[in-house]
């Protein structure tokens, strides 16, 4: 009989440690929530560029069109639906863009982007009304990028006051040059998988709104379990100095060897930012108030990001510790009995 002694191996990282450890980073360098900060304080007292008056006659018309297929039963919960939509594009900011899209893995989060708030404590702001589809597509192309940029400066900063500059490494152009990368790949990807969807769910909503929305809460279903792989595919790129093609598929093998802990950690990260970005929301936008929500926002916001590379770094290091281990074991001559 092969007889084989294993080694104990070492816990993997912890969920509470790491968004620990991501706390205190934070704590020592308050500095790092400058920049979610700072974009709060633009869409909360800056100008709004408003679009509404260019893209309400779409909107209506794609409501018109859409009432037809509605049920009796159904017509004032779709009533209430157009309601939230005209309210949500009346006090859309185009400026919003510089955010964080969720679309996007890289960007600067930001509670005035999720609020949209329509008065600050000088009053109502400037408007600046954006009469043009070209205008509209021009200023998206700039603002979106611009944003990325952003994002890849934010993402470089936390990573190395964990890291510190040296051993991150990552310098400043490549950071960017990354980030930019990596977004462009989730903006084809996105492309290729939304484009046929949204064919597909409107051929249904032809033939049968049930079905529509059978197929919708589907997607929904499924698209949960890709947020845990796609959650970290920057990391590599700050905590490893991978270009964006390796940080994807370093994710991507993270992830299979660590899905339950890794899922976990992600729904941590998910309940946290949610639930508190409910408390941020309290204070009215036209109150000075306002200002401990949007620095509270930025400190937890910067806090979980500070934890997620904490954890990522952690846990590649416990796979490769694991790896090496089984290496060995593999290697080491059977002992009969």
């Amino acid at each position: 009989m092969d007889v084989q002694k294993l080694e104990t191996l070492p816990p993997p990282p912890g969920v509470f440690g790491s968004l620990k450890a991501g706390f205190d980073v934070v704590s020592n360098r308050v500095i790092l929530i400058l920049l979610p900060l700072v974009l709060d304080l633009l869409l909360w007292l800056g100008p709004r560029f408003s679009v509404d008056g260019l893209l309400s006659p779409y909107l209506r018309l794609v409501f018109t069109q859409a009432r037809r297929g509605v049920a009796e039963a159904d017509l004032e919960r779709f009533l209430q639906y157009q309601s939230i939509m005209t309210e949500w594009l009346q006090n859309f900011n185009l400026l919003s863009l510089l955010s964080k899209l969720q679309l996007f893995p890289i960007g600067i989060t930001s509670l005035s982007a999720q609020t949209l708030p329509v008065e600050n404590p000088f009053g109502l702001p400037d408007v600046v009304i954006v009469s043009s589809i070209w205008i509209l597509l021009g200023l998206a192309v700039v603002l979106i990028p611009v944003g990325w940029i952003g994002g890849g400066v934010y993402f470089r900063q936390v990573a190395g006051s964990i890291l510190g500059e040296e051993e991150a490494g990552i310098g400043l152009l490549r950071a960017i040059f990354q980030t930019f990368l990596l977004s462009v790949i989730w903006f084809i990807g996105l492309l290729v998988i939304f484009v046929p969807l949204m064919l597909v769910l409107s051929l249904l909503t032809l033939v049968s709104p049930l079905l529509a929305n059978i197929a919708f809460l589907v997607f929904m279903f499924m698209s949960f379990w890709l947020i845990v792989p796609i959650f970290f595919t920057p990391h590599g790129i700050f905590v490893r100095r991978q270009n964006a093609f390796s940080s994807i598929y370093s994710s991507l093998r993270m992830i299979r060897f660590s899905l339950p802990t890794s899922g976990m950690f992600v729904l941590s990260v998910f309940l946290l930012s949610r639930g508190l970005d409910v408390l941020w929301s309290v204070p009215e936008n036209n109150s000075w108030l306002a200002l401990v929500g949007f620095a509270g926002h930025a400190f937890i916001t910067t806090v979980l990001l500070a934890a997620s590379f904490i954890y990522y770094r952690d846990m590649t290091d416990w796979l490769k510790t694991v790896s090496e281990r089984f290496q060995q074991f593999s290697r080491r001559p059977s002992t009969t009995v």
